[in-house]
């Protein structure tokens, strides 16, 4: 007999929870800012494949960070305007140059969501704190 599988319902991270190297993070955030910083065509078959990748400034309540973009499912880059609303669901931090960048990759999702009235803090943005990696050698 099938069991029935209950979906766990998301729990919601806010943007001053995130720390390096972690995921699994869904967070409803509002886009600030957007730049694109890679857009190229791959002859990948009989058409050319776009790659794009964008950086947006993203946030809520309680602070910013740097999202990057990819073009890798549901244009995820094209969701990506000044002013949005998203819930980006199973998405992660990955470290660039020393600090965070938010990320979704293909087990996560960018999906667009009611407007919300939040405002985003601008003077807590997470991605200009840089950190450093130390290896700790037990003995």
């Amino acid at each position: 007999m099938a069991e029935s599988k209950t979906l766990r319902k998301p729990i919601f991270t806010k943007v001053d929870q995130l720390r390096p190297g972690t995921s699994g993070h869904t967070l409803t955030i509002k886009v600030v800012n957007t730049k694109m910083v890679f857009q190229k065509g791959r002859p990948d078959g009989p058409q050319v494949r776009q790659i794009r990748i964008a950086e947006s400034l993203v946030g809520d309540e309680t602070g910013m960070i740097i999202f990057t973009a990819r073009n890798e499912q549901d244009s995820e880059v094209d969701f990506m305007k000044e002013g949005a609303t998203l819930t980006l669901r199973n998405a992660k931090i990955d470290m660039f140059k020393g600090s965070m960048r938010l990320a979704v990759d293909k087990w996560g999702r960018v999906e667009v969501a009611e407007p919300d009235s939040f405002k985003v803090k601008e003077d807590n943005n997470l991605s200009l704190i840089e950190y450093e990696l130390i290896n700790i050698v037990e003995e």
